[in-house]
């Protein structure tokens, strides 16, 4: 008869405490915060990296390579890293060494004249 008591006073306990667990959102909701502009572990200067790779054209009009578009957010310059192939890397199988693939400027797009 004692064991009985016992475990159906622990039972009640255990429920009682699932009650108070499920009811908590309701009672005190969590308070929503908006997001940042930029996350405190990102650089400086947002980048937006066009996804795939375009046919760069140099602003001089001589050079005409595949490459990925990158335009930096904030002053709206537009910078191409040329990967002479159609991958979204630079390859160069002339040589092990990995390449390196160095910004040519294409443009910018004036952000300050949208709300104009």
């Amino acid at each position: 008869m004692r064991k009985d008591a016992t475990t159906n006073i622990l039972l009640l306990i255990i429920a009682i405490a699932l009650i108070a667990i499920a009811l908590r959102p309701y009672v005190s909701p969590r308070a929503a915060h908006a997001q940042t502009a930029q996350a405190p572990n990102t650089a400086a200067d947002p980048l937006y990296i066009e996804p795939g790779t375009v046919m760069l054209r140099s602003t001089d009009g001589n050079t005409q390579v595949f490459g990925k578009m990158v335009v930096d957010m904030q002053s709206g310059s537009i910078w191409g890293f040329p990967t002479l192939t159609g991958q979204p890397y630079p390859v160069d199988i002339s040589t092990a060494k990995p390449p390196v693939s160095h910004p040519m400027y294409l443009g910018r797009f004036a952000f300050e004249d949208i709300d104009r």
